[in-house]
């Protein structure tokens, strides 16, 4: 399979993956993708734009879901014309795979269907990079079994995520050895600094969550090793309609930037 340039590139690390939760719209999008553009510049570090056209896994049905499949690539494709970013978003259904494809970078494979071998098969031999989140049931060394399908397809272009493992009801706590279980597997690693703060389904019918601790888990996650940081970013996440307690305000990536930077330059 051909080598991705932009693969080469996450391993090296670090980088990030950062955007809104979910396409609310157009000039959302292009809100963000300027400011992670001027910070891309700015730090000299790879930044991939995230934000997904479906949120099919939410608490309730009532909830926002997203543009859908078509509009939502065809604003994501704006996105990456406009700002020149690399683009993921997360596929929920084997049919999706060759179809986002065409338009995003990295597949995104939510933490709950990192086990649908169908999902994991069709995401592979489209050839793009994949990023497999670890379940909230799952170990980080339970995951070399989805790498595992992933990488016999010959699709070796891989990253695993840790988000948090459940700790009861409506709550999620993450084990940090969990990244160099992963990163033992070979593949760079990432830590989702949002998700991982998550009250899941903890706010009558919409997850909650613990925005002030996120900056806090990307820093204990680069003293584990993570390679890359996952952060849903939002200009005023408290009026968002998905993961608003959860995502950072966009005024302050840059400074949980620089600290990461920073410590990483001087060890």
């Amino acid at each position: 399979m051909t080598p991705n340039p932009l693969y080469d590139q996450l391993r090296q690390g670090p980088f990030f993956i950062a955007g809104p939760c979910v396409i609310e719209s157009q000039e959302l999008l292009d809100e963000v993708a300027a400011e992670l553009s001027r910070l891309r510049t700015l730090l000299n570090v790879p930044i991939v734009f995230k934000s997904s056209f479906d949120k099919a896994n939410r608490t309730s049905g009532a909830a926002f879901r997203g543009p859908g499949v078509t509009k939502g690539l065809e604003m994501l494709a704006a996105v990456k014309s406009r700002f020149d970013l690399p683009l993921t978003t997360d596929i929920h259904e084997s049919w999706q795979a060759p179809v986002v494809a065409e338009v995003v970078d990295i597949l995104q494979i939510p933490a709950f269907l990192c086990r649908q071998t169908d999902l994991l098969l069709a995401a592979a031999h489209t050839g793009n990079i994949v990023n497999v989140k670890k379940a909230q049931f799952l170990s980080g060394a339970d995951m070399h079994y989805p790498a595992e399908k992933i990488a016999e397809t010959g699709n070796t272009q891989l990253l695993l995520t840790e988000r948090g493992n459940m700790f009861g009801y409506n709550n999620l706590v993450v084990d940090f050895r969990n990244i160099p279980d992963m990163k033992a597997l070979g593949y760079p690693v990432v830590m989702d600094c949002t998700h991982s703060v998550q009250r899941p389904g903890g706010a009558a019918g919409k997850t909650g969550g613990n925005r002030e601790y996120v900056p806090l888990m990307a820093y204990a996650a680069q003293a584990f090793g993570a390679n890359g940081y996952f952060l849903e970013v939002h200009p005023d996440p408290d009026t968002a309609p998905s993961d608003g307690p959860n995502m950072l305000y966009i005024k302050d990536l840059e400074g949980v930037m620089r600290n990461l930077l920073c410590a990483k330059s001087s060890t």
